[in-house]
């Protein structure tokens, strides 16, 4: 496993994208003062997870991030990857090539971490490069004032030193995780001794609810029972009432088809005496008619009757006996057949007079019905 590359683009001094490539046979980058020699390890160091804004030599993380010059703009945005070769299978990843980056945003100082340009946390980049001497406080990485910095270094921190360099940080680490796990272990037991014990204070509350609650779905389950046999005596009930209406439904139908009949045929007959009455009324209007004329001929002859009594008289006054005779007879045979027609002209008279009334009365009857 070695470094092959790095690429850098508005980190520092590097305000255009930079590649470095390390090919066989460098062994360092030179240069004068000011150049950005040390900005390449800072680099190194940042993308490898240094969250000290103080060994970066800056007053805050934004200052990282390439803040302009006379001619150009200032940036808005770090980026570093770190291009390692592990086709040995150094680092514990199924890839030839491994990129580690990091990036920075100004405007609101958000960082992101990738491992061959997928998302990860700053934590599994530690894992990553644990125990291959790449770490942020490795040995790999020595910057101006690291030797002054090691020499005054309490024993337990050289220690950690000398620990990442001989490869033991990874199980050391392990350890003190599984420490604290043990730890937290220990606590989450402790809280369940404190949970048992309340429990047991519980156990015979509990108990007499226990007893209720069976007395209660007891209870429960036979008032559904209960409820359930109602309903179903309910239901047939119900069932039985409606199987009865229906019956009574069904006459009623029957019922009523037979008075829609007997209505139509009421209608039929109702038509037919209709028109029944409208002839009568008409022979009624011809009988009255017939009787009126009748009467006319009435009057006519009982004025013809007081015409011949008068002649009669006057004939009497003025003819002779032989002669009043004979006028006599002819008067007779006159007057008979005038008194002959007259009764025959009463006769029909009375006989269209019971007519009329038998008529009416019927038209009455007809009217009520």
């Amino acid at each position: 496993m070695y470094l092959k590359r790095i690429e850098l683009h508005g980190f520092k001094s590097f305000a255009d994208k930079s590649v470095i490539e390390f090919q066989p046979g460098i062994t360092g980058i030179v240069g004068p003062n000011g150049c950005g020699k040390s900005n390449i390890s800072d680099a190194v160091r940042w993308v490898l997870g240094e969250q000290s804004v103080k060994s970066l030599r800056g007053s805050n993380m934004a200052d990282v991030i390439f803040n302009g010059s006379e001619d150009r703009k200032a940036q808005n945005v770090a980026e570093v990857t770190l291009v390692f070769d592990n086709e040995d299978r150094f680092m514990n990843v199924d890839y030839n090539e491994v990129e580690i980056t990091r990036r920075l945003y100004r405007q609101n100082n958000e960082g992101e971490y990738l491992i061959n340009k997928e998302p990860c946390r700053l934590k599994d980049i530690v894992d990553l490069i644990m125990d291959t001497g790449l770490g942020r406080d490795s040995l790999s990485i020595i910057s101006q004032g690291n030797i002054s910095t090691f020499a005054d270094s309490k024993p337990e921190e050289r220690r950690g030193m000398f620990e990442e360099a001989a490869g033991v940080a990874k199980y050391r680490k392990r350890k003190l995780e599984s420490i604290r796990k043990l730890e937290r272990t220990k606590d989450n037991l402790d809280r369940v001794e404190d949970i048992c014990l309340e429990l047991e204070k519980q156990i015979t509350p509990l108990k007499r609810q226990k007893e209720k609650a069976e007395i209660y779905v007891d209870l429960k389950d036979q008032l559904q029972s209960i409820e359930v046999n109602v309903l179903v005596k309910g239901i047939e009930s119900l069932s039985d009432s409606l199987n009865e209406l229906n019956q009574s439904l069904d006459l009623l139908d029957k019922e009523k088809v037979t008075i829609e009949g007997q209505i139509l045929i009421n209608e039929q007959q109702n038509e037919s005496l209709k028109k029944k009455m409208f002839d009568l009324d008409q022979e009624v209007n011809g009988l009255q008619g017939q009787l009126l004329t009748a009467m006319n001929n009435v009057n006519q002859l009982e004025t013809q009757k007081v015409e011949i009594d008068a002649n009669r008289k006057h004939i009497l006054e003025t003819t002779n006996k032989e002669d009043l005779e004979a006028r006599m007879e002819q008067l007779k045979a006159i007057l008979q057949d005038a008194i002959s027609e007259y009764n025959d002209r009463v006769n029909r008279y009375n006989e269209t007079k019971e007519e009329k009334l038998t008529l009416e009365a019927f038209q009455e009857k007809i009217v009520l019905k």
